[in-house]
């Protein structure tokens, strides 16, 4: 009983997180990377067969695979993740956020985005499985 409860618990928090990242892609405000990482390290502890899914997924799992192995962003992501911080800071602009609040933001995201850019462009792995494996994950 007390196994499954546990499982359940990491399933909630894969699935949540995953649910919130893809709601990230589409929202300015929430981040999407972040909610990916934690599903990826929750998956296996809830389900192997989630966690290959996440790991094998066609949009998913090469910027996950790409963290894993190189610690790299795609540069893709890099420009998305600059473009959304900026629209983001925007639209609290344009909504009369206090000054304080433009000030905190702008020097919260100014670093999000310099640690997003310093981060080296994720490279295709080669002579490696594109999918990830079991050990591989528990590593994660």
């Amino acid at each position: 009983m007390k196994n499954t409860l546990g499982r359940l618990g990491w399933c909630t928090l894969a699935y949540g997180c995953i649910g919130l990242g893809v709601v990230g892609v589409v929202l300015p405000l929430l981040p999407t990377t972040p909610f990916l990482l934690l599903a990826a390290w929750a998956a296996p502890k809830a389900s192997p067969r989630l966690s290959r899914w996440l790991w094998q997924h066609p949009r998913l799992g090469p910027a996950l695979q790409a963290w894993q192995h190189q610690r790299a962003i795609p540069r893709r992501a890099k420009r998305m993740a600059t473009l959304l911080l900026a629209l983001s800071w925007l639209i609290l602009w344009l909504g009369s956020a206090p000054g304080q609040v433009l000030g905190a933001t702008a020097a919260l995201f100014g670093c999000v985005a310099a640690f997003v850019l310093t981060r080296p462009d994720a490279t295709p792995l080669r002579g490696e499985r594109q999918e990830g494996n079991t050990a591989m994950i528990r590593r994660f």
